[in-house]
């Protein structure tokens, strides 16, 4: 029963992991991840838009956006920026108060170079494998997390 209490096996059972290799700078795709007037352009699955009200990409800042769903639904959402390092790294939280989606958890990116193109990784870390479970069956997020990735590759050409 060592499993059970090997916490890489339960961070592991928390997270929704996804990579994406882009044919871009790591400057041009941590510039596209934090300016306004790209994330409108990619944020979001497939069919998704997303409107900034708020955005200060800097410890302690915060971005405040809505996503409108396809089917009219605006979902309210809060990211807490806890680290940023330019081009390399962001880690923030998503949540963390009433008037933004039930849900909440930590994301770090990270933007490794590849003689001129990008390694994205993006790894969201849930408070329990069951939220993580919610988030996933509720919210589409593993196949949503892969398709906002997806846009972001279609996006890169227009701003390269």
């Amino acid at each position: 029963m060592a499993a059970a209490n090997d916490p890489a096996a339960d961070e592991a059972a928390r997270t929704i992991l996804t990579t994406r290799v882009y044919d871009a700078s790591r400057a041009l795709v941590f510039e596209a991840f934090t300016q306004p007037q790209h994330l409108a352009q990619w944020w979001g699955p497939n069919g998704f838009t997303t409107t900034t009200s708020a955005i200060d990409v800097r410890p302690g800042g915060v971005w405040r956006f809505v996503m409108h769903g396809p089917d009219g639904t605006d979902y309210q959402n809060r990211i807490t920026y806890d680290e940023v390092v330019k081009p390399e790294r962001l880690v923030y939280h998503h949540g963390g108060t009433v008037d933004v989606e039930p849900v909440q958890f930590r994301v770090t990116v990270t933007f490794e170079d590849l003689d001129g193109k990008t390694k994205l990784t993006m790894r969201m870390v849930f408070p329990s494998a069951a939220e993580r479970d919610r988030v996933a069956e509720k919210y589409g997020a593993v196949e949503g997390a892969k398709q906002t990735l997806e846009r972001l590759a279609g996006y890169l050409p227009e701003i390269g």
